[in-house]
């Protein structure tokens, strides 16, 4: 099979290897589409080792068919077509996932599109739904909103009765989000997303991928009771807090990686999203945004135009 490989400094490239066997409890999946994800830059600069016992290739997440199962699997045969969470090795013609962390494509979604929704979807629910306990009529208020996370958290929210705000660097991303059932679009360049909010009333949620400064402004934006789930920390992992504020509001500051999460969680979350989630995408109020698509062999490509910042939604590679 082909693989994207990679190593220090050197661009990435393609290299034909043995097509890998499904373990007990895994399928292998030909993959039609792969998406790719920030964790993809961080892992390739050193930034963000696989767990024990992933691969050591990139791509976290993929659509295609089932061509093999391993004993145990219950749930899928060859032939049925998946879109999956994986460890690791999606940017490949053949990918191994965990029989609980693949889900259905949803009825009305092409292959390209389903590859666009593991990472993002899980993400979104284990951290705005679960951590962030985000109810109806709350506020939500999502950092990088035209990002494959943003785009899909602010539709998810939407559909779930949240009241939605989030930032953008331009203009026209943050004529996206207000598409997509931002209430406003912020473009953090030109205006202070913390006096925003508070005009608004203030914010019950706050998913933040750009940590640093943004942390403490967060807090403050917060109404009692808030929450602010971090996922990432574009601007540093450091921040001077006052915790004053956290103490006086009753807030909750948090903040989760998925990759490392055991199987059988991923696959408690993949059975959440497969009820709560996947009839919205079916009834039409959640659809995954995709920016652009690459051919596998483009990898690079498709890494330059996610570092450069300027595409909204996701960046998929056809297998």
């Amino acid at each position: 099979m082909r693989k994207i490989i990679h190593g220090p400094d050197q661009p990435l490239s393609l290299a034909v290897v043995a097509r890998p066997e499904p373990g007990h409890g895994e399928i292998l999946i030909k993959v039609a589409a792969a998406g790719v994800n920030r964790p993809d830059l961080m892992q390739r600069a050193g930034l963000y080792p696989p767990p024990p016992g992933a691969p050591e290739t990139l791509g976290l997440e993929v659509a295609g068919t089932i061509e093999g199962v391993g004993a145990g699997v219950s749930r899928w045969r060859e032939g049925d077509e998946v879109c999956a969470l994986l460890t690791g090795g999606g940017y490949a013609t053949y990918a191994i996932a965990q029989e609980g962390s693949a889900l259905p494509i949803p009825k009305g979604l092409s292959l390209t599109e389903a590859a666009a929704l593991p990472e993002t979807v899980f993400t979104v629910w284990a951290n705005v739904f679960e951590a962030g306990a985000l109810k109806p009529k709350e506020t939500l208020l999502m950092h990088g909103g035209a990002s494959g996370i943003g785009t899909m958290a602010i539709q998810m929210a939407k559909a779930h009765g949240a009241r939605v705000f989030a930032t953008a660097g331009a203009d026209d991303k943050c004529r996206l989000c207000e598409k997509l059932g931002a209430e406003r679009g912020i473009n953090y360049r030109s205006e202070d997303f913390e006096n925003v909010l508070r005009d608004a009333g203030g914010g019950d949620v706050v998913l933040d991928m750009v940590g640093g400064p943004y942390v403490q402004k967060n807090l403050d934006l917060l109404r009692d009771n808030g929450r602010c789930v971090m996922i990432a920390f574009l601007q540093g992992p450091q921040a001077q807090l006052n915790l004053m504020r956290m103490m006086l509001k009753r807030l909750t500051l948090t903040g989760s990686t998925l990759r490392s999460r055991s199987a059988a969680e991923k696959a408690r979350l993949a059975r959440e999203v497969e009820r709560v989630v996947w009839p919205w995408i079916e009834a039409g109020k959640v659809k995954p945004v995709i920016d652009s698509t690459f051919p596998l062999a483009d990898a690079e490509a498709a890494h330059a135009r996610l570092q450069s910042g300027e595409h909204a939604g996701k960046i998929v590679l056809i297998a």
